[in-house]
């Protein structure tokens, strides 16, 4: 995505954002000169990931900083706004995105009480939290308002035979930005969900191997003829996060999917 200003000086914050669709966003944010405080795990396996991402951004115009924290965790979301604002020496808080996430597939019959409880603590208690620390910074801040964007699925609108655990944690990220949108717009605080499609991430990698029958099935179901990027998904955030191009847009869904939605009969 070319550099063109469009999120000049804003300040955002993002959730799980060195892997997959979190850190294309988080590229494409610095790309458009916003400073992006991204949150991630700190795990051993990650460290390639970070390392990575920030000698990609550090080409960028947008700064990057980065805090560990697990988005279970309550204090998490408001330690990252907190850190945002005293990193980039500013009083504002333009951007949140919501976008950490985990998804194990498993048979209905076979998913244990402690997956279930991950996946919704991780993928809906994580994202409740993290809005609502950024909500209150954009609700008592000067002027007010902001752009929040909680990243949900395509799985929020269908069903899955192994995704009984995770596609109801997606539908409630969708209906908290509604209700956000809902609560909020009294401050100027917009909120959106992006629903993607199948999208190649680390998550999926080795069910979309190039040559798979799964890959083929997929290409065959979606009308544009491939699977996601996870780059795919950044240009509607940039799109959401925008003041300029999405002012008057608030409790709206974006699917990013290909066609694959409308042509699941």
């Amino acid at each position: 995505m070319p550099a063109t200003n469009l999120l000049l000086n804003r300040t955002a914050i993002i959730t799980g954002g060195t892997t997959g669709i979190g850190r294309a966003i988080t590229l494409a944010f610095l790309a458009q000169g916003c400073n992006v405080a991204v949150n991630h795990l700190n795990l051993p396996s990650d460290t390639d990931h970070l390392t990575s991402l920030l000698s990609e951004a550090s080409s960028l115009p947008g700064k990057i900083a980065h805090l560990p924290g697990d988005v279970r965790d309550p204090t998490t979301g408001p330690a990252l706004v907190q850190f945002a604002l005293e990193t980039f020496h500013t009083s504002r808080l333009d951007i949140c995105v919501s976008n950490a996430g985990v998804c194990t597939f498993t048979p209905f019959l076979d998913i244990t009480r402690d997956l279930f409880d991950k996946t919704v603590r991780t993928n809906l208690d994580g994202a409740f939290y993290l809005v609502q620390a950024a909500a209150r910074q954009m609700a008592t801040q000067e002027p007010k308002g902001g752009s929040i964007i909680g990243i949900s699925s395509i799985s929020a609108l269908v069903g899955g035979a192994e995704q009984a655990h995770y596609t109801p944690t997606k539908a409630g990220v969708l209906s908290l930005m509604q209700s956000a949108a809902c609560a909020l717009g009294k401050y100027n605080i917009r909120a959106n969900a992006i629903l993607p499609g199948t999208v190649r991430t680390q998550l999926n990698e080795g069910d979309l191997r190039e040559g798979g029958d799964k890959l083929r099935y997929m290409e065959g179901r979606i009308p544009l003829g491939r699977v996601g990027e996870p780059g795919d998904v950044a240009g509607p955030a940039v799109f959401l996060a925008c003041e300029e191009l999405s002012g008057y847009v608030t409790g709206a869904q974006v699917l990013v999917d290909g066609g694959l939605f409308v042509n699941l009969q």
